[in-house]
């Protein structure tokens, strides 16, 4: 009885990554499948890392600013902050499956990825040398569309600087879509390899974890 249950379990994800609305919103179009990601305020110390390898992607509002998006991006903007919504919620549509991570210390190298992240260059450059630590990490994600959007209560502990948020409910990730077929994909994330070297392990939670 207790195998039959466990077979009618949900896939379920708490974790979530904080990220610009407009980049997010990108990566759902599959304009772009890679963030470019150096770490929040309340991060400084230890610095930003990749823990795990899924996440939704929780859209933000917060030091987003035009001049450090990239030109092709900029005219969506407005079209991503008109979908902000209502005070004191988030809006949740995507789940994210890290596919590639690299730790850049080479700024040269990531002007051959402009076309796959969504920074101008200037805050490509800000991020890389911010707080005179140069480096940055690159993730390569496939996202998935839920089936169906999530709306949760905006908890006072997600606000602030930070990246990564543990949700207070679990959201269902079963069945979500890939924006961006496989092949494709892989493709993409091929270049991506070549112009940063060899990927990096993330360290990824077991099954038991998830849940």
């Amino acid at each position: 009885m207790a195998g039959a249950l466990c077979g009618l379990s949900m896939i379920e994800e708490r974790t979530a990554l904080k990220e610009w609305a407009v980049l997010v919103d990108a990566m759902a179009r599959g304009d772009i499948i890679a963030m470019i990601r150096k770490g929040g305020i309340r991060e400084q110390r230890a610095g930003f890392s990749v823990r795990h390898d899924r996440f939704l992607l929780y859209p933000t509002y917060f030091h987003e600013k035009l001049g450090e998006v990239a030109p092709r991006l900029a005219p969506t903007l407005g079209t991503a902050h008109a979908r902000r919504p209502t005070e004191g919620t988030i809006r949740l549509e995507l789940v994210a499956d890290v596919v590639g991570l690299w730790s850049v210390d080479d700024l040269d190298r990531l002007r051959a990825i402009e076309a796959e992240h969504g920074l101008e260059w200037s805050a490509v450059e800000s991020r890389f040398h911010y707080r005179g630590k140069p480096g940055v990490q690159v993730i390569a994600a496939r996202v998935s569309r839920l089936t169906s959007p999530v709306t949760l209560p905006e908890s006072r502990r997600y606000v602030g600087c930070v990246s990564w948020v543990e949700l207070d409910t679990d959201v269902d990730v079963e069945d979500a879509v890939a924006v961006v077929a496989a092949e494709t994909l892989a493709g993409r994330v091929a270049t991506l390899n070549e112009a940063l070297g060899p990927m990096e392990t993330v360290g990824a939670r077991s099954h038991s974890e998830r849940k």
